[in-house]
């Protein structure tokens, strides 16, 4: 039977050493136990952790990275970033967004992501007319996710209007099913036809763009359309929105959402930055998880949540790249604990271990994935070996890893018992870096 000895791992009850990890015919975990390695073990360097869960991807959105500063001393805003990211989705079709999907998915599990949650709302032809198909593109993603060897959470977004009380226009008409009903019927196709099901390594659930592009009046269809799978949702990222949601409905974005029914313990709320004591208070008593994207936040000047108030109220705390402005999960969990320092003027709001936990069990968790994200029997065996002996690493306590290791520092990374990828080459695809370069510049081409 396949075998993995860790010298150290991080295992549910802490850091233990010497670990041999058996795996099942299946990819799960058969055994976990302090032991010598067998002969035929595969020896796993430095100290191993889970797999990380990226909660919340836009894979479009990578092509954007470095082009979006814009050219005078503003350096752009959220709003001209909008503008350059809708030029990208108007460049893209199903075969492009499999290839720029597969490399950006490549990306990711070099860093030691073996899971993924992909926001996806970018569903019809030009103009919002449908493919054949009409979950081409969502199936070019569940292929992407397959070549590149993670597991996907496909989250597909309905996304009806354009702001609030404001038609869809433009690129935005590729994102519209024109109701939940037609939302809906386009996921059950998708369910029904091979987007779950085709593989063991992708699920289905859903997301609410945000409150801006989802009237009020639909929100308890969204909240009842795929019990028990996940639900996610853009919240307060921008004060503009609150502005517009006040407006409109007398109320945040926040408590419109629990009003409707959508807060619950299956749904992930993504950025949660602009809150009210109230809007914590009715996150924490709903059971909903928040996913904070430290990267994207600072890089689009989104500003910083209360992350530790949401954590403390009972929110689960996860990590997303969203945009990709970086693709590293440590590295989001570090910025995860530098912002609250910021904010609060203290260290340790957040212990290594938590960070660990949200770049592990609670990303899975709210991708619809509860039984991995965890070294123990059952599980799936992915597995990443972080290396403690880099210029970044090298000194450090092995229980203080999370606060100054990199994506860089991932040395190997296991897929349900496999092997995909070692020293930042990808198994399968080999240099990530070329593949980025080649399906990015065709887009820009």
């Amino acid at each position: 039977m396949l075998s993995y000895w860790c010298a150290r791992a991080w295992l549910p009850d802490g850091l233990t050493d010497g670990v041999l990890v058996t795996v099942s015919d299946a990819g799960l975990i058969a055994d976990v136990r302090q032991a010598r390695p067998r002969p035929e073990s595969r020896r796993l360097p430095g100290v191993v952790v889970p797999g990380f869960a990226n909660a919340h991807s836009h894979v479009f959105h990578r092509a954007l990275r470095g082009r979006t500063h814009g050219g005078d001393a503003s350096g752009g805003t959220f709003w001209t970033w909008r503008e350059t990211m809708y030029e990208v989705a108007g460049r893209l079709d199903p075969d492009s967004y499999h290839r720029l999907a597969r490399a950006v998915y490549a990306e990711m599990v070099v860093a030691g992501v073996t899971c993924v949650g992909e926001f996806h709302y970018l569903h019809h032809g030009p103009n919002g007319r449908p493919y054949a198909d009409p979950n081409a593109m969502g199936h070019a993603l569940r292929q992407a996710a397959v070549d590149a060897g993670l597991r996907l959470t496909l989250l597909d977004t309905c996304y009806l209007t354009g702001g609030i009380g404001e038609p869809l226009d433009g690129v935005q008409r590729r994102f519209g099913d024109g109701s939940v009903a037609g939302w809906g019927e386009r996921v059950e196709k998708l369910v029904a036809e091979g987007g779950e099901g085709a593989d063991a390594t992708t699920r289905i659930g859903a997301a609410v763009h945000s409150v801006r592009a989802v009237p009020a009046r639909d929100l308890p269809k969204l909240a009842a359309a795929l019990p028990g799978r996940p639900l996610h949702v853009h919240v307060s990222e921008q004060p503009a929105e609150n502005t517009a949601c006040q407006a409109a409905y007398g109320r945040s974005p926040v408590a419109l959402l629990h009003d409707t029914g959508v807060l619950s313990p299956r749904t992930t709320a993504v950025h949660a930055t602009h809150l009210s004591a109230e809007d914590v208070a009715l996150l924490g008593s709903s059971g909903a998880a928040v996913c904070c994207c430290p990267s994207t936040e600072a890089d689009l000047a989104d500003g910083l949540g209360p992350m530790r108030e949401l954590a403390d109220a009972g929110c689960r705390i996860c990590l997303g790249s969203d945009q990709h402005a970086v693709v590293d999960l440590l590295a989001e969990a570090r910025a995860l604990e530098h912002g609250e320092r910021l904010r609060s003027g203290h260290r340790g709001r957040f212990t290594p271990d938590e960070l660990l936990r949200a770049a592990t069990v609670d990303g899975h968790a709210a991708l619809g994935w509860p039984e991995a994200g965890r070294i123990s029997a059952g599980a799936p065996c992915d597995l990443v070996a972080v290396r403690d002996d880099t210029v970044r690493t090298a000194g450090a306590s092995p229980d203080q890893l999370p606060l100054v290791a990199s994506g860089s520092d991932v040395a190997t990374v296991v897929v349900g018992g496999r092997v995909i990828a070692e020293d930042g080459r990808h198994a399968t695809l080999g240099d990530v870096g070329a593949l980025l370069a080649r399906e990015i510049g065709e887009l820009w081409a």
